[in-house]
């Protein structure tokens, strides 16, 4: 009789990602996760073939929860921009891994498909990315020590952003 399934790979991603957000990249390993599912370590080896594997599925779990929130959007550069920033504040720790993980290379070059269509080119799909990904990195480590209210700024650099697209098409 073989021995019943304590876990799945959905719930060691899910697990995995938790671990994530609450304690950063260093926080997710292999050890950590297994108490967490209530296995013990070599068990998850039986679905994850070790931890750079996990952080790629879990950078891909990242991306697909960014794509869902790109696909309830109306397409527009705005309002793509604006569920960016939103996955970004949710899930501050999955956008970094998005960013500088080699394992997420695949996965973050998935959702750029939207991106690109509402800009019409790579080019101002990597400008658009750029300008977002740099305002949003320099938010969550909290760089904007000048005051101001961030929502106005964030809403006038994308719209001036926009703005500047417009003219170029």
């Amino acid at each position: 009789m073989p021995t019943p399934e304590r876990t799945t790979l959905p719930e060691i991603v899910a697990t995995a990602r938790d671990l994530l957000e609450n304690n950063g990249v260093a926080g997710v390993t292999m050890q950590a996760v297994a108490e967490r599912v209530g296995v013990r370590a070599p068990s998850l080896y039986k679905r994850v073939e070790g931890r750079d594997e996990l952080l790629r599925l879990v950078a891909e779990d990242a991306a697909s929860d960014l794509s869902r929130r790109f696909a309830a959007t109306d397409g527009t550069v705005t309002e793509l921009a604006h569920a960016y920033r939103s996955f970004a504040r949710a899930n501050p720790m999955s956008f970094r891994l998005l960013l500088d993980s080699d394992a997420a290379a695949g996965a973050f070059r998935d959702v750029a498909d939207p991106i690109i269509a509402a800009t019409r080119s790579l080019d101002a799909a990597r400008v658009v990315t750029a300008w977002a990904t740099g305002f949003l990195t320099m938010e969550l480590a909290g760089a904007f020590r000048l005051g101001g209210d961030l929502d106005e700024a964030y809403a006038f650099g994308l719209d001036t952003i926009v703005a500047g697209l417009d003219r170029a098409a």
